[in-house]
């Protein structure tokens, strides 16, 4: 079994090929060669009385590359909080101390279920998730989409920023975050790392303003783009669940969500218990009292188009359903669903490539294996 932390996760992944073999796999549902597990959170309380502790699981499998099975596991205290500059909410945690984050992939071979890896998910995580609003682009952005208009200034800002300029002739950016310091440092950085002119600006209008390609990378409980803002031609994409309203939504002439990100409570389990839409979380199982049952934030519905009733990428790749028709139309990509698939993928080619290259650090497979049948 081999151990892969995030340094060698950065030195083995591009984000080419985490866009194409995303995509592979992604194809692979409509073929049978791939599946998913939605996400799947569970909430205990935790040792802070402003807070609960978040365990959230996501599987999937799939023929290419492999055939590999993943899950990928996060424990995080979370926290729900004001954002003092934009006084938007916004989700904060850490692990045992801020700063801090524990998420593992744990890879297995579905030929005869030896353990292969364990992988920090930080790298990763951020790769994948890039990469797969990339796919979105790569097929719904007009071809000649040359500026991007960023709203967020982190690390899923970064990897979204390298996967558009890996599949479209991105010349020119424009960012806004609400620090101004955050804002300056990513523009600083980005140029320097793509070659491109990174514009720091002072407010989502005026990032969003005449460029091609939209992307939202916050983490804000509501939405940051408005509707009227969209204008011919232009793409949409996003990073979280509540940054694009319905509205904004019935403005797109094309809606394709990435896939199925998590499915409503089932009929006859405790609402109290079992609810959609807490946090960041599709479906959340949760323990406490009811007075701490009072930390967590109002229960939130998901946008109707993020429902199965809304085309998703096999049914466009498939000819199911329409992508652009014309260079007015305004296009939106949900990038969300199919997580557990994602991890499958892009850690099934990290694993070849660290075999190829021998990196990371062996761990016996007999400290995985047992003689007692469970």
């Amino acid at each position: 079994m081999l151990f892969l932390n995030n340094d060698d996760i950065h030195e083995l992944l591009n984000m080419r090929d985490c866009i194409n073999i995303q995509e592979e796999a992604f194809k692979g549902l409509a073929k049978g060669h791939s599946i998913h597990r939605p996400r799947i959170d569970m909430y205990v309380p935790c040792e802070r009385d402003d807070g609960y502790w978040r365990w959230g699981t996501m599987e999937g499998a799939t023929h290419a590359p492999g055939p590999y099975f993943a899950i990928r596991m996060k424990s995080d205290v979370i926290q729900w909080t004001e954002d003092k500059r934009s006084g938007l909410p916004r989700e904060d945690k850490y692990c045992v101390e801020p700063g801090t984050y524990c998420g593992l992939i744990m890879l297995f071979s579905t030929r005869n279920g030896e353990p292969l890896a364990m992988m920090n998910d930080g790298h990763l995580q951020h790769m994948r998730v890039g990469g797969g609003a990339g796919i979105g682009v790569k097929h719904l952005s007009r071809e000649d989409s040359t500026t991007v208009g960023m709203l967020g200034s982190g690390g899923m800002a970064r990897t979204y920023l390298q996967a558009f300029c890996s599949v479209r002739p991105i010349t020119r950016v424009k960012v806004y975050s609400p620090s101004r310091e955050n804002r300056e440092l990513y523009a600083r950085e980005m140029e320097q790392e793509l070659q491109l002119e990174v514009i720091p600006v002072d407010s989502a209008r005026e990032a969003v303003r005449g460029v091609d390609i939209v992307s939202s990378c916050t983490s804000s409980m509501v939405p940051t783009i408005e509707p009227e803002w969209l204008e011919p031609g232009m793409h949409v994409t996003n990073l979280g669940p509540f940054e694009l309203s319905e509205e904004l939504l019935l403005h797109a002439d094309v809606v394709i969500r990435q896939g199925i990100a998590g499915g409503a409570p089932t009929a006859g389990e405790d609402p109290v218990r079992v609810r959609s839409g807490v946090g960041h979380s599709p479906v959340a199982y949760i323990a406490g009292t009811e007075e701490e049952l009072r930390r967590l934030p109002e229960a939130r519905p998901r946008n109707t188009l993020f429902r199965r009733d809304c085309p998703d990428f096999s049914d466009l790749v498939s000819g199911k359903s329409a992508g652009r028709q014309s260079p007015d139309d305004i296009t939106l990509y949900i990038n969300g669903g199919n997580q557990g698939l994602q991890f499958a993928s892009v850690g099934g080619l990290v694993y070849e490539a660290a075999r190829l290259k021998k990196l990371g650090r062996e761990l016996p497979s007999e400290w995985f294996v047992q003689d007692i049948r469970d």
